[in-house]
């Protein structure tokens, strides 16, 4: 299991990736809402700094987890360029590749 921090951390790069790869592209695209859906395990931490996690559980192991509660969750995410040097914030415009069975 990964922590949804982590996941959101990944999907950050992810998007990070695309976005330098689309540079001098001739077709991009303007990158709207990312939704996330997925299954996530609560925790919660025993001692005087207890913290609550989410772990996102892959579909198959939900019975591995029984000892933890699984929730679906939905985040909706809204991507925002913040160029390095201070100019204003604009609008990601990605390019790549199809990967197979994206949709």
């Amino acid at each position: 299991m990964i922590e949804l921090s982590d996941m959101i951390r990944e999907l950050r790069g992810q998007l990070t990736t695309a976005l330098a790869d689309g540079d001098g592209q001739l077709v991009r695209f303007e990158l709207g809402p990312v939704e996330v859906e997925a299954t996530v395990a609560v925790t919660r931490e025993a001692g005087a700094d207890a913290k609550v996690r989410l772990w996102v559980v892959d579909a198959g192991a939900n019975g591995k987890y029984s000892h933890a509660q699984t929730q679906r969750i939905k985040v909706t995410l809204t991507p925002k360029a913040v160029p390095a040097d201070g100019s204003p914030v604009r609008p990601f415009l990605i390019a790549g590749g199809e990967v197979d069975g994206e949709r």
